[in-house]
């Protein structure tokens, strides 16, 4: 019994194996007509309903580009990433050795330069042995393969969801294109621009595709050096990427290497010695990694990643508004479609389009930047998880130096990741920023001085109490509350209560020993005596805004004086703002992106690199004058990095983010030391990797040591030339009567 039901599994797997073979049969058929027999256009085909359908289909193949990696290079033109989907470099058949051509075409498709792009012959033979063993063996050529991947290529570069064409996912019509597709390459192209085109295209693994990667991940040699080993390991691989990968499956590998070897021997592709020489030698590998993307990047991956958000961002469709997302919903959903849409293709042109994207970074600037901030709170032991960053921009320019942080994108495990850029604004990869602290006075400083007054002029730094009826002014939004909250039923609500960090100050003093001291009373007196809105204007000027939403300041309560309230403000703000006073009042919007070419060396659009004056050139000499003193006499005494430099520092209650910015005539930092994710006094907590504490950080401690180093360091590397002075009537004592009848009262 059990014989005879052997034996009628047998029947019908023969019964089985002659259908599939009357299949392919009728396969060959309409391929055979197609290619010698026109007439026979009548003809009814197995699996197709007639010849009309093989007419119907195209009858050429569109070979759109190559996906190839973009590069992102320093302003010096060295590498900081590469950034793609398929690591590839397309190269021509004179730049692939002999031995790998052989190789290919001896195992894949023999008779490449006798068929026409089907291979009739290789259809029946494989059928036959299908038929007679049972096994699964292709008849595609090299030609045929090539379609295939041209067609999977044009798949993966739109936002089409279809599959792409592998394997199973490939019915009889599928078939019948792609070989009605081969003969149209055929006649279009020559053999060896197929082969070409083949080579560069065809899948060995997902750090290489094309041979030209192959050979440089594998054998870290390029494709022209291939020997004769070599190339048939690789040319061993294309049928089964992943089962004969020699790093995953080395003796399966192996063995599939000397299947092609034997190919090349029987086929006269090469002598008996050579390839009994061949065959006895190990794989050799010297797989040579690939990095991919910012996270992998050689330097600066925070800055890489900005550049990415910039690129893909550039040009993007409006986003709907506020007003839009509640009376227009439909109009605001085919707004948000767009812009995802265009995100979606601007990221595939980064990493498909083989872009060669020249930067502003100076790996000199950026090596000692990322040393201060690492010396600051190591990235290996941060328990407390303190966050360090320092940013660098080229006043006159915009030009983004450096851009450094304490943490890596992808780190090492038991180490503190962070995939938030502590530069940067929310819309470009960034956390938003953070408060200032006193780093916002210079603002009302300015202030004071556009509205023609002088560093000399004194103000009355004893008054800590503003009584909620104080006649503050603010022309843009005349009767305002500038107090900001107001509870009737607590009598203390009716006053604002100032304090200084030091004591002694509680006197009439000038505005300049005001700001060089960082006295909140001073800032406070200032301020009394000006439009309050003439104050956020000039913030505004400078190109500060609100890192979390991008809006300008526009805040104007009397808290935010003194430290520059409830607004975030990113790192690359603040050194770009800062610039504007170290270049004479001339605003320059931070840039990344020098250039962009395309794989032709045509060149994309890029961001704008706008300059303007914004700051009259005087209250910008007057602004540079009181922070130079700040290093002379004031918070940054320890911190001069011996050129002529300005500087503030600025802390915010509780000591929770800490900052000094500061500038020479040809750089601007920024240098932030604080808390990203919690609002947590930095006050205790462990700095410097060997267990230090302080009791009290402020801004002139970590991140003003770390301004001090890195600009002492790098400041001779760009002009360093002293700041003009202001007018002497800027700088001297203006008084007023009321100055007068209050000396006279003194004496």
């Amino acid at each position: 019994m059990a014989a005879r039901g052997s034996s009628g599994k047998k029947l019908v797997l023969t019964l089985v194996r002659i259908l599939g073979f009357l299949g392919i049969s009728a396969l060959c058929g309409v391929l055979a007509a197609a290619l010698f027999i026109p007439f026979v256009a009548g003809t009814a085909v197995t699996g197709v309903r007639s010849i009309d359908f093989f007419d119907e289909l195209p009858s050429e193949l569109a070979v759109t580009p190559l996906s190839e990696p973009s590069r992102v290079l320093a302003a010096n033109g060295s590498r900081i990433a590469n950034v793609y989907e398929e690591n590839r470099k397309p190269v021509d058949l004179s730049d692939v050795a002999d031995a790998m051509e052989d190789a290919i075409i001896s195992i894949e498709d023999s008779r490449f330069y006798k068929h026409n792009g089907v291979d009739p012959q290789g259809i029946m033979r494989a059928a036959a042995n299908n038929v007679m063993n049972g096994a699964r063996q292709g008849a595609s050529t090299i030609t045929q393969q090539y379609v295939t991947n041209v067609q999977n290529e044009a798949i993966k570069s739109s936002n089409s969801d279809e599959e792409l064409l592998i394997g199973d996912n490939k019915d009889l019509g599928d078939k019948v294109r792609e070989a009605k597709l081969a003969i149209a390459v055929e006649k279009r192209f020559s053999k060896e621009e197929i082969l070409t085109g083949y080579l560069n295209i065809v899948f060995f693994n997902p750090n290489a595709y094309g041979v030209e990667a192959a050979a440089q991940y594998f054998y870290g040699i390029p494709a022209s050096e291939l020997n004769l080993q070599q190339s048939a390991m690789l040319a061993g691989m294309v049928r089964g990427p992943s089962l004969y990968d020699p790093t995953l499956n080395p003796d399966i590998a192996k063995e599939r290497r000397d299947v092609v070897l034997n190919a090349m021997l029987q086929q006269g592709q090469i002598t008996k010695a050579e390839h009994d020489d061949a065959a006895a030698t190990d794989l050799g590998l010297n797989v040579s990694p690939v990095s991919n993307g910012c996270v992998a990047a050689n330097v600066a991956q925070y800055f890489c990643d900005y550049v990415e958000h910039v690129f893909v961002a550039h040009g993007a469709p409006p986003a709907p508004t506020a007003d839009m997302l509640e009376n227009e919903p439909e109009k605001a959903e085919q707004m948000q479609v767009a812009r995802r849409n265009y995100f979606e293709d601007r990221g595939k042109l980064l990493r498909r389009g083989g872009l060669t994207i020249q930067t502003t970074l100076d790996p000199r600037l950026q090596k000692v930047a990322q040393d201060e901030v690492e010396d600051t709170a190591p990235p290996g032991a941060n328990p407390d998880k303190i966050g360090a960053s320092m940013v660098t921009v080229e006043p006159g320019t915009g030009k983004i130096l450096a851009m450094a942080q304490n943490t890596e994108l992808a780190a090492p495990k038991g180490q503190w990741s962070n995939s938030f850029n502590f530069n940067a604004d929310a819309n470009m990869g960034g956390t938003g920023g953070y408060q200032l602290g006193s780093a916002y006075k210079p603002y009302t400083l300015a202030a004071w001085l556009d509205d023609g007054r002088s560093l000399g002029d004194t103000v009355d730094a004893s008054q800590r109490r503003y009584e909620r009826d104080f006649p503050w002014q603010a022309g843009c939004v005349p009767g305002e509350d500038y107090f900001g909250h107001y509870d009737p039923d607590d009598p203390l609500e009716e006053t604002f209560l100032l304090s200084n960090f030091s004591r002694g100050f509680y006197e009439r003093m000038s505005v300049l020993d005001g700001i060089v001291q960082s006295i909140n009373t001073a800032t406070m007196a200032s301020a009394a005596e000006l439009d309050l809105c003439g104050i956020a204007d000039m913030a505004n000027a400078t190109g500060l805004h609100d890192g979390r939403t991008g809006e300008e300041i526009n805040n104007l309560l009397i808290s935010s004086l003194i430290g520059g309230g409830s607004y975030s403000v990113s790192p690359l703000s603040m050194a770009s703002s800062f610039a504007t006073f170290s270049s004479g009042g001339t605003y320059c919007q931070p840039y990344a992106i020098v250039s962009v070419t395309d794989r032709n060396g045509n060149k994309l659009d890029i961001p704008r690199q706008d300059c303007e004056r914004r700051v009259d050139e005087e209250v910008a000499q007057g602004v540079n004058y009181a922070l130079q003193e700040v290093i002379e006499r004031g918070s940054g005494f320890e911190l001069d990095p011996e050129v002529p430099a300005a500087l503030k520092t600025g802390t915010t209650n509780d000591s929770v983010q800490t900052w000094t910015v500061g500038y020479t005539r040809g750089l601007s930092t920024a240098s932030w030391v604080g808390n990203p994710d919690k609002n947590r006094s930095l006050d205790g907590l462990r700095f410097l990797g060997n267990g230090t504490t302080l009791d009290y950080v402020d801004g002139a401690t970590y991140a003003g040591e770390a301004w001090s180093a890195y600009m002492t360091e790098v400041a001779d590397l760009y002009p360093t030339s002293g700041f003009p002075d202001p007018p002497a009537e800027m700088i001297e004592r203006q008084s007023t009567g009321q100055d007068e009848d209050q000396e006279s009262d003194d004496d």
